[in-house]
């Protein structure tokens, strides 16, 4: 599958542990490389839909002055978009325990914002999923906190873990994007690519 990828060297450009899994998972041979330090942040006036997929995009251009002519990198960003308020990752636990009390009871969308890139040629998108949360307590937010690791997630949390067992009542959309790589649409575009 994906027969049109094999000239390229494909490079996944991510820290996240989950972003490795998922895209093993489309059965095409990548390596993963990072560098630190890029600018994440987002003028306040873009669409809160569209943060992750410029983000996504900065990423890549931390990347392009060192691509080689048979490289192709893949590049995402996710943020939670709870009403106008974009929820990144916690910086600390407390801000994790104010991040999953405000999801309690609500709906909120998943973005994940993917960039493709090779030396002459680009494609992004974004993708969205709306997320419903039950009402959880404090007791259950702290518990995910203390026993899980909520501060490398966008919104504080992994569907993937318990909290997503005891507190995601429904989705509208891909799970997959909801861990942080929306696959269905990245294998679409990597078909086209």
């Amino acid at each position: 599958m994906l027969d049109n990828l094999k000239k390229y060297h494909i490079l996944l450009a991510s820290n996240s542990p989950r972003r490795r899994e998922l895209l093993s998972q489309l059965r095409v041979p990548f390596n993963v490389i990072c560098l630190g330090g890029i600018d994440e942040s987002y003028p306040d006036s873009l669409p809160r839909e569209e943060v992750a997929q410029y983000i996504a995009s900065r990423k890549a251009d931390a990347y392009t002055s060192r691509m080689r002519d048979n490289e192709l990198i893949i590049t995402a960003d996710t943020v939670v978009v709870l009403g106008d308020k974009v929820l990144g990752k916690p910086k600390t636990i407390e801000e994790a325990m104010e991040m999953l009390m405000s999801l309690s009871g609500r709906t909120h969308k998943v973005c994940s914002g993917v960039c493709i890139t090779a030396k002459n040629r680009r494609t992004s998108f974004t993708t969205v999923t709306e997320v419903t949360f039950g009402e959880i307590t404090p007791d259950e937010a702290r518990y995910y906190v203390d026993n899980f690791m909520p501060l490398d997630k966008a919104g504080a949390y992994g569907i993937q873990e318990w909290i997503g067992c005891v507190a995601v009542e429904k989705i509208n959309g891909s799970y997959y994007n909801v861990m942080g790589l929306p696959l269905h649409q990245l294998y679409q575009e990597l078909q086209q690519f």
